[in-house]
């Protein structure tokens, strides 16, 4: 979509969402951001007012199927939604340390639960009238990662979910597109101690993600080296990117 009025992102307090309200604030426009962190939220919304948009604010959790459906539903009502951005996540890495099953099921309470949460009252707000939704996946949604099963499956299912939305909702006037970055500095990536080839700032990241939603591309994948990389990954035979893998830095 070209110049959407009203836009809706989720995971907005900091890193990539909170780049991409304020590459989005302007005169003119609606933003109505979510996030966890009240604190870090506001900032965001005084710096997106300050360029001239008019802002509201929603502390609270993906994960709350009912709080979400009524957020996006009076969003809509007070400015037809026309652009949502499921954006929220987590990374939580893992190790021999962690009980994988809690883990996993942590993870994909806030990477794939979430976005069905945001996906899903948007698509009944948009249907007929038409709009907009980006999901926020990953490039480790390429290949599963031994160093983070839970993240990287979490990032396939809705890579996945998301590219087959595209062709669903086409025919109601509802465009889909996915968003696969590579290392992007944030609180999450902050974390990491070993080598983030690629690592691009939040800010760079945004202006890509704008440029790509503009053109309603189906897939937004970056850096191209790192994507190259993931698609060769996936192609190779399972002996040689087991052997690779196995050599991989692990999170921590």
């Amino acid at each position: 979509m070209q110049n959407p009025r009203s836009i809706l992102i989720t995971g907005a307090s900091s890193g990539i969402g909170r780049a991409l309200a304020l590459a989005y604030a302007e005169p003119g426009r609606t933003l109505f951001l979510g996030g966890r962190n009240a604190e870090r939220l506001a900032a965001v919304a005084a710096e997106c007012r300050a360029k001239g948009a008019l802002v509201e604010t929603r502390v609270g959790d993906v994960g709350d199927e009912a709080a979400m459906k009524t957020w996006i539903e009076d969003a809509h009502q007070m400015a037809a939604l026309d652009l949502v951005i499921a954006n929220a996540g987590v990374s939580l890495g893992y190790s021999r340390d962690y009980d994988l099953a809690p883990h996993t099921r942590t993870t994909f309470a806030a990477n794939v639960d979430g976005v069905f949460n945001t996906v899903h009252p948007a698509i009944r707000c948009m249907t007929g009238r038409g709009g907009q939704i980006a999901i926020m996946s990953s490039l480790s949604g390429f290949h599963g990662l031994p160093s983070s099963p839970a993240y990287s499956a979490s990032k396939a299912a809705v890579k996945s979910y998301g590219e087959a939305l595209r062709g669903l909702l086409a025919k109601e006037g509802v465009s889909v597109s996915v968003i696969c970055p590579g290392f992007i500095e944030s609180h999450m990536t902050a974390r990491n101690d070993f080598p983030m080839p690629f690592l691009m700032s939040s800010d760079r990241a945004a202006q890509i993600i704008v440029r790509g939603l503009a053109r309603a591309k189906a897939r937004i994948a970056f850096p191209f080296p790192m994507l190259a990389m993931v698609r060769l990954l996936a192609l190779l035979p399972a002996a040689w990117s087991d052997l690779l893998l196995r050599r991989a830095p692990r999170k921590r």
